[in-house]
């Protein structure tokens, strides 16, 4: 491109690039409301970065400039050829150069040559730019809006390199074309339609390449193929490749060429080119309409986990499908890649036939490296920037033809190595290794960086995370953060957290402080989180309120998904379980508006517990279904036995026994051999709850104590405190008073804490359910006080419901009337049936109704003989009385009252009032 205003020509045509065109649009509508902006494209060779930018141009409605790459990388040479674009005559050019270079800074240049008119700058290339003119846009991009009037850029770089950190920018990426966009690309590019044959060879090989394409179809242009068969040779040759990677593989350093080599061939036997399908015939050879232009491109909207961009970029839609992953979102319970994993492309032409993946043992890379002499140290980079993969042991192309253009460049002389030893070889089955192993790792891992190592490392953690046992994974993940350290800080800082969550699942508060350190490179919410949290498990919670209160408190200015988790998970150490559901449920959004998948069930996983703690325990029904869906579709079987714990706590409260008892079982069945402790503290206060709400007051202490006691088979230690209420309840009915009031003791001390809204409340019930005489009227209506003002509707009915136990059974049923009735509503409001039963049942023991549950057009169902007897008896008459009344026997008036209360489902001739005040206060019709 050359550095020249757009003329009317139209525009180059592109195919399948809708998500790219309306970013563009985006940017356009920028410039004309005076805030700037900034667009990255990024992409692969040939793939149409150029296009875009001219069709940009072409359809801006204002100014419109392209420059291209400079052809000489001195310093400045990017910014020269750009103010020499922007300026019409050469002493503006020049004037606007010194501007740039000194401190007014490239803004101000460009400034004073749009003169704040609407102007879209395109940049191609940014990776070939040199670094002093990089350094200059970069800064200049990061000015206020304001600065830049109505000046907007789109620029355009390769896929691997690293784009600058520019706020509010936005990045696409740009991909193959679908079958049917490569075809209507074939047909612009060929002036004679080809044979139907050669069409399908083309659309085969190339792939959905663009590029690939346009040079496989100039190719054939410039060496016409006779006769009407199709060619048996390859349409995409070495020379096709060379064409397209040529450029970007001699801009790599000459160690990076040389591995990229040694890789291709490697794994040539795995990356041969396939058999074109026999039969094919051709009438024509396809004629390029144009020879010095190149129509390029691409997939229309493309499907969810394929479009993205970078981290650094600013505003993106980011994946972890596409480029090297942060480690919070590597696919847990499968060997994860170490670098970028194979993207999830849209049904491209020829996928699957000509897209061979070169993958080749590591081990067998090294040494042919070491046989050829060749520095693997270029490995590090060559996968961070996303031309290598590699998933466990093997490596592969992310390109595969970036491998077949590395295979036809390689240098002379170099060639693979025999593999190595099989397992099978006798010296190994003699056991004639063993010394070797006992003096350290072999030399392919000793030749590995101490990057490539943390990141091998960091993939072993997450899959134990995901389904192993969670102490391993700790210990991995801690390892990866010693060797990521300073090297990859953000990727470290990610192993620590990923370290603390393993030993949090696991109950070890020594493990969690291990792995809670801030590192040199924490800044912001990470550095007060770890801070934050350390001060709460060392039990400093002054220091650790005001340090975590920091950290929920900046959730409204951070985006990713990952800081989010830490401000949600911060929040619940607090005990403000609002504001952790909604950090939550943002995170939630942001996760899946990236595409996230691996991230996802981890989210649903902190939203269920904490809308548990809220109290909302249909949302964390809901919740925690939908992240058991999410754990099982990724292999996530730990966070599958978290959310199973959770659906067995919601179903406790339900009254459900059964749903309690398989939920809480599933739980057990992962929790156990993998070491979640939390997941089975849960589980095992579920099943007590489940218990005790079936009158079973023993068995359910039984399963208790443990969990509130401290020792090596106790529960979890941020749960301890929150069983404590229940314990005391079900031990105080079991008779076991000492030892409720023990651990009422305890948590007293803890309540006024301020951690656990809903504590001083159940602290109250607690006392109320220990205190001797009279004594208990007092504590019971300070705890429903206290419960009025923190919310949790559950807990309070369940206080209720003791005060209202309490006082029928001191011989106070009017009293008790009033606290049962409100205890019942509250539990069928909850559904909570089991509870409602028993609210149901001391209510009838006081003479009160239940009719609350009873249809009041039961009534309506009744013979005329008995609505007449259902209506007397509630006026307060005696069964004698109705039997004068209507001139029947007491002993037929007897029959027809216990029909009428079999058919009301009530128990008792007190209730009928209310039953019969509510079919009376119906409205007609």
């Amino acid at each position: 491109m050359s550095g020249a205003t757009h003329a009317a020509a139209p525009g180059p045509r592109l195919y399948d690039r809708t998500t790219e065109l309306a970013a563009v649009a985006r940017l356009s509508a920028g410039a004309g409301t005076g805030t700037g902006g900034v667009l990255f494209v990024t992409g692969d060779p040939g793939e149409g970065r150029t296009a875009l930018l001219a069709r940009a141009a072409h359809d801006f409605p204002g100014t419109a400039l392209c420059v291209a790459a400079p052809p000489h990388r001195g310093p400045w040479s990017g910014v020269r050829s750009l103010c020499a674009a922007l300026a019409p005559h050469p002493p503006a050019g020049r004037r606007a150069l010194r501007l740039a270079r000194g401190e007014a800074g490239l803004a101000a240049a460009v400034g004073s040559l749009t003169a704040g008119r609407p102007a879209l700058i395109c940049l191609d290339d940014l990776h070939l730019w040199d670094a002093h003119s990089r350094a200059a846009l970069t800064t200049a991009w990061r000015e206020p809006g304001s600065r830049w009037g109505g000046t907007v850029w789109l620029v355009s770089a390769a896929r691997h390199h690293r784009l600058p950190d520019v706020p509010d920018a936005e990045a696409v990426r740009l991909g193959r074309l679908t079958r049917d966009g490569a075809r209507a690309l074939l047909g612009d590019l060929c002036a004679v339609p080809p044979s139907a044959g050669l069409v399908e060879r083309l659309l085969d090989e190339t792939a959905g390449h663009p590029g690939v394409l346009a040079a496989a179809v100039r190719r054939l242009a410039s060496a016409p193929v006779t006769g009407t068969a199709v060619p048996s040779r390859p349409l995409v040759d070495g020379a096709v490749l060379a064409e397209v990677y040529g450029g970007l593989v001699d801009s790599l350093p000459a160690d990076s060429r040389r591995l990229l080599a040694v890789v291709a061939l490697t794994g040539r036997t795995e990356a041969t080119d396939p058999p074109h399908p026999p039969g094919r015939s051709e009438a024509d050879t396809p004629v390029p309409k144009s020879p010095g232009r190149t129509h390029v491109d691409t997939p229309a909207p493309e499907p969810p986990g394929y479009s993205e961009a970078p981290d650094h970029a600013g505003s993106l839609n980011r994946s972890e499908a596409a480029e090297p992953p942060h480690p919070a979102d590597l696919p847990q319970g499968t060997a994860a890649p170490v670098g970028s994993p194979r993207p999830r492309e849209p049904e491209r032409a020829g996928a699957g036939r000509s897209s061979q993946a070169y993958e080749v043992g590591l081990g067998a890379v090294l040494a042919t490296a070491r046989a050829t002499r060749t520095s693997v140290e270029p490995l590090d980079g060559l996968i961070a920037g996303g031309l290598l993969c590699r998933t466990g042991d093997a490596l592969r192309f992310e390109d595969p033809f970036l491998g077949r253009a590395a295979l036809a460049s390689a240098p002379s002389g170099i060639a693979p190595v025999p593999p190595p030893v099989p397992a099978s070889d006798p010296t190994l089955v003699r056991g004639e290794g063993h010394r070797a192993d006992r003096l350290g790792p072999p030399p392919a891992v000793r030749a590995l960086t101490p990057v490539v190592r943390g990141r091998a490392q960091l993939v072993r953690g997450l899959a134990a995370l995901a389904g192993g046992p969670v102490m391993d994974a700790h210990e991995a993940l801690l390892q990866a953060a010693e060797l990521l350290g300073d090297r990859e800080p953000a990727e470290a800082s990610d192993a620590r957290f990923l370290a603390m969550e393993a030993a949090w699942a696991g109950g070890d508060v020594a493990a969690c402080l291990a792995a809670l350190d801030p590192g040199k490179a924490a800044r912001g919410t990470e550095r007060d989180f770890v801070v934050g949290l350390r001060a709460a498990l060392d039990i400093r919670l002054d220091q650790a309120r005001s340090v975590l209160a920091r950290v929920v408190a900046r959730d409204g200015v951070e985006d990713d998904p990952r800081l989010l988790l830490r401000a949600g998970s911060a929040a619940l150490v607090l005990g403000d379980t609002a504001s952790a559901a909604r950090i939550h449920a943002r995170a939630l959004v942001r996760a899946r508006a990236e595409h996230r998948s691996a991230l996802v069930p981890r989210v649903l996983e902190h939203l269920a517990y904490a809308e548990l703690r809220a109290g909302r325990y249909s949302r964390a029904a809901r919740t925690a279904h939908e992240g058991l869906r999410a754990a099982e579709q990724t292999g996530q079987h730990n966070v599958a036995a978290h959310q199973h714990a959770v659906l067995a706590l919601v179903a406790s409260v339900a009254g459900d026994g059964r749903t309690v008892t398989e939920h809480a079982g599933r739980a057990l069945d992962t929790a156990r051999p993998h070491g979640l402790v939390q997941a089975a503290t849960l589980a095992e206060w579920a099943l007590a709850r489940a218990e005790f709400g079936h009158g079973l007051a023993a068995q359910a202490t039984a399963r208790l104590l443990p969990l509130v006691r401290q020792g090596p088979r106790s529960g979890h230690f941020a749960l301890r405190m929150l069983v404590i209420p229940c314990f005391v309840e079900a031990a105080v009915v079991s008779g076991r008073r000492a030892e409720a009031r023990e651990a009422a003791e305890e948590y007293a001390i803890w309540a006024v804490q301020g951690i656990d809204g809903t504590a001083p409340a159940q602290l109250a019930r607690c006392r109320a359910l220990l205190a001797p005489g009279e004594e208990p009227a007092y504590w019971f209506g300070e705890a429903v006080r206290r419960h009025d003002s923190c919310g949790n509707d559950f807990e309070r009915a369940r206080t209720l419901l003791a005060y209202g136990t309490w006082l029928r059974r001191r011989r106070r049923p009017g009293d008790a009337r009033g606290p049962l009735s409100d205890a019942l509503v509250t539990f069928e409001r909850a559904a909570a049936e089991g509870w409602a039963e028993h609210a149901r049942s001391e209510l009838r023991a006081t003479g009160g109704t239940t009719g609350g549950v009873t249809d009041p057009a039961a009534l309506g169902r009744l013979t005329p003989q008995q609505q007449r007897i259902a209506r007397l008896v509630a006026g307060g008459a005696t069964n004698r009385e109705v039997a004068d009344r209507l001139t029947l026997s007491p002993r037929t008036v007897d029959h027809h009252l216990r029909s009428v209360f079999a058919r009301l489902g009530i128990r008792s001739r007190v209730e009928l009032p209310g039953v019969v005040g509510r079919w009376d206060a119906r409205p007609s019709g």
